[in-house]
């Protein structure tokens, strides 16, 4: 697809940049640019454009304000010490995006499309990605409902966006186990509902749940199944693991409520490498807290594209608490693992790697 390009006439200027990039925060600056490509029932996909990153114009009859009807995905840029820059698993997020769009009754986008929409903002707003530490450039694609009609029905007009910021880690302390705060009144989702797609609904549902952990001096929420209230599902917004120590690395099956996270993937993948026996089953909140009690469960850990793979230190429910050992070896191994291939200081085996710029 061709691209026209307006550069912008306010160019961040290279200190700005530079200061951003020595406390970048998480989703704060974006950068200098933003990728807009609209589609139609009649034309498809057309006019691809880069154009100066700024607010948009919407008609308050826009569907999207009445009828939630939109995706979105994250992925990050890393920028290697020869001063190349990559990103991860680009293939997957695409393959995902569409499977958030055909559940809510968006237009599909072609892979090539997708990866080619984030490397042309890349290229323009290069100067952005930073280098060193565990720094990177999150970006961020989404899709949404633009077509100004009040019926009830799939949008015949959406726009697509890709925007990009700089970012450190998510959490600002860095990697500490983090407090988990297991909600017995609220859950995220259910069979048939949209637990699957990265859909802004899914997020906004959690935060009066994420509030609740704050409340109880948490700093993270997880969600059990709506049918039984018994089975461990996900965070607000990360997949969660199980490190046994038999050697299993046990995570909840997706199974059509929880995000099918591309970190989540990648670890299952990266696990027998570290020796240990990936799988994925059911676990219910008792095995949580007994196995912990007990030692069978050596380990709890969190992870997704944002916060990479953060430790769990303790879980907190209505009437207790239990804390694992403290010793996150094996969490820390497969995150350094992990790491070490997007930055490209490990030779990627798997082929996960994509060069952008």
């Amino acid at each position: 697809m061709d691209y026209s390009v307006t550069p912008t006439t306010a160019s961040t200027s290279a200190d700005r940049i530079a200061a951003i990039h020595a406390d970048p925060g998480f989703g704060k600056h974006m950068s200098d640019h933003m990728v807009r490509i609209t589609w139609n029932a009649t034309t498809g996909w057309h006019n691809a454009e880069v154009v100066p990153y700024g607010p948009l114009m919407l008609d308050p009859a826009a569907a999207v304000l009445h009828y939630a009807q939109e995706i979105f995905e994250g992925l990050k840029a890393y920028r290697h010490a020869d001063g190349s820059i990559w990103t991860f698993r680009p293939d997957a997020n695409a393959a995902r995006f569409n499977r958030s769009a055909a559940r809510m009754g968006l237009p599909a986008m072609p892979a090539d499309m997708f990866i080619d929409a984030i490397q042309q903002l890349v290229s323009i707003d290069a100067d952005w990605v930073p280098g060193g530490g565990e720094k990177s450039y999150y970006l961020r694609p989404f899709m949404f409902a633009s077509e100004a009609f009040l019926g009830v029905r799939a949008a015949e007009t959406v726009t697509f966006l890709v925007i990009g910021c700089p970012v450190g880690p998510y959490f600002s302390g860095g990697v500490r186990p983090v407090s988990i705060w297991a909600s017995d009144q609220y859950t995220r989702a259910a069979h048939g509902g949209t637990g699957a797609a990265k859909f802004g609904g899914n997020y906004a549902s959690g935060l009066i749940a994420q509030r609740e952990a704050a409340d109880h001096g948490c700093e993270q929420v997880v969600f059990l199944d709506a049918a039984e209230h018994r089975y461990v599902e996900e965070l607000a917004g990360m997949n969660l693991f199980f490190v046994y120590a038999d050697g299993t690395l046990a995570t909840p099956p997706t199974s059509g409520t929880i995000l099918e996270g591309v970190t989540r993937a990648s670890l299952l993948a990266l696990a027998p490498e570290l020796g240990l026996t990936p799988i994925e089953r059911p676990i219910t909140i008792d095995e949580w807290r007994d196995g912990v009690r007990c030692g069978a469960i050596t380990e709890v850990f969190a992870c997704g594209t944002a916060a990479v793979v953060t430790p769990v230190g303790q879980l907190v429910w209505s009437g207790g608490e239990v804390a694992t050992s403290g010793d996150n070896a094996t969490t820390m191994a497969l995150r350094e693992r992990l790491i070490d291939i997007q930055y490209g200081r490990q030779t990627d085996a798997h082929h996960w790697l994509h060069q952008l710029a």
